[in-house]
């Protein structure tokens, strides 16, 4: 099948259907054989869903009405091909050829000469058009209007720069496996075979590739001697700072990345991971049989542990709780598009709940890890603020020297050290 008709519906699959690109897009990946169709099919899709607001923009002002109904996918389409003549490289005619003839595929032929007419339009009014385009927020900043004013109001002097950094591609981060190797061998062994890295200035074992790379030309990648998991992330592991002989929780714990960065951290570690996705654990699984880990795996839901756990107190915790993924947005552009502003209430109550239950899994003396990859103060400061208020027998472990009860947490923001968003919080159980 014509490759822009494929991203055509992808794009109709997540902006009609909600689905992911996480969940559309390997699935159409897997019809490829080609690794570079498979590139171009991502660029595309990932392209697309950064820069929608804009794009949509040109296309409405150059039709006269818009495609509505089935014929929405032909919409799609030239959604496809603004893209490519405004943001590739491909050459202008072999994006528009692929483009039109992408019709015959989505059983729409009598458009092409509509297609072939709005994209060669586009090149030549592309300047003027430009100069007419809004100034002002959602267009501007390619966001809807309500993830805008959340984050300005949050952040009064920073919302721009987040917003900017949500719209640039995020670097590949490498997390070293410390048991096996320091990460200074590790760069050694990437200079080696001519791949450009640095040490990350955000955790131990962060390294950031300056251009991303297929794992399977990694030194050893099969044998556990590196993860991708991106800068921010890799900071979990560390803030829990398990010990040996300890029981650990790793609650949500798919993919899995944390897991393993746990295990790998402190030898004589015992893990429990636990998620609700049982698909979505397999992964967990795949990690740790890559590296040579384990853990006991548990498919539960984190609201209800009276369900699957009638074992022992855990000594430390790591919540990395369900949220928004407002932090991940240059990770998962199309988070913009599929995120709603009730959802945030809706998520704030679950991470309530499952805070709750895990503190009462939690010996005298424990700590507790909260995290999530959002940049909402809903899900990260006043949650953390209002569960201190409300459990006398929780103290707060400062992370920096700004970090109270009043405004407790470590924030880090798209793009600061080139890593995501993402918020923890470290709490002890008296």
């Amino acid at each position: 099948m014509n490759l822009r008709a494929v991203t055509a519906q992808i794009i109709g699959a997540v902006l009609d259907k909600g689905e992911s690109l996480a969940t559309a897009l390997p699935a159409a990946q897997g019809r490829l054989t080609n690794p570079k169709d498979k590139a171009l099919l991502q660029e595309l899709c990932y392209g697309i869903m950064r820069e929608l607001p804009q794009l949509e923009f040109y296309i409405n002002r150059l039709m006269d009405k818009p495609m509505t109904g089935k014929q929405r996918v032909i919409h799609y389409l030239l959604l496809v091909g603004a893209y490519q003549l405004l943001h590739t490289r491909i050459p202008a005619h072999a994006a528009l050829g692929e483009t039109v003839e992408a019709t015959k595929d989505l059983k729409r032929p009598k458009l092409k000469g509509l297609i072939n007419g709005v994209l060669r339009n586009l090149q030549r009014q592309h300047e003027s058009l430009s100069q007419e385009m809004p100034t002002k927020a959602p267009i501007a900043y390619c966001h809807p209007s309500w993830f805008i004013k959340r984050v300005s109001q949050a952040y009064p002097k920073q919302w721009q720069q987040i917003l900017e950094a949500n719209n640039q591609r995020s670097p590949m981060w490498l997390r070293n496996n410390a048991s096996m190797q320091t990460r200074d061998d590790y760069l050694a062994q990437l200079a080696e075979l001519e791949i450009e890295a640095h040490a990350g200035v955000l955790g131990d074992n962060s390294i950031k590739l300056v251009k991303p790379s297929p794992v399977g030309k990694l030194p050893q990648f099969d044998q556990g001697a590196c993860s991708v998991q991106d800068g921010a992330a890799q900071r979990a592991a560390e803030i829990l700072g398990a010990q040996p002989g300890e029981l650990v929780l790793d609650a949500c714990a798919a993919p899995g990345g944390k897991t393993c960065h746990i295990l790998e951290s402190a030898q004589g570690v015992e893990v429990v991971a636990l998620d609700c996705d049982q698909q979505r654990l397999e992964r967990v699984q795949q990690n740790l049989d890559r590296i040579g880990l384990n853990a006991q795996l548990i498919c539960g839901d984190g609201t209800q542990p009276q369900e699957w756990w009638q074992g022992a107190q855990f000594d430390r915790i790591l919540l990395d709780a369900p949220c928004s993924a407002t932090g991940v947005i240059r990770r998962n552009p199309d988070i913009k598009w599929l995120r709603r502003d009730s959802d945030i209430a809706q998520l704030v109550e679950l991470q309530k709940q499952i805070l709750e239950a895990c503190w009462s899994l939690l010996k005298s003396g424990g700590t507790l890890v909260y995290a999530t990859c959002s940049v909402l103060p809903d899900e990260n400061s006043e949650q953390i603020k209002q569960f201190l208020q409300q459990h006398t027998d929780a103290s707060l472990q400062p992370l920096h020297q700004d970090d109270t009860p009043q405004q407790p947490g470590l924030q880090l923001l798209p793009g600061q050290d080139d890593v995501d968003g993402f918020y923890y919080a470290k709490l002890t159980k008296a």
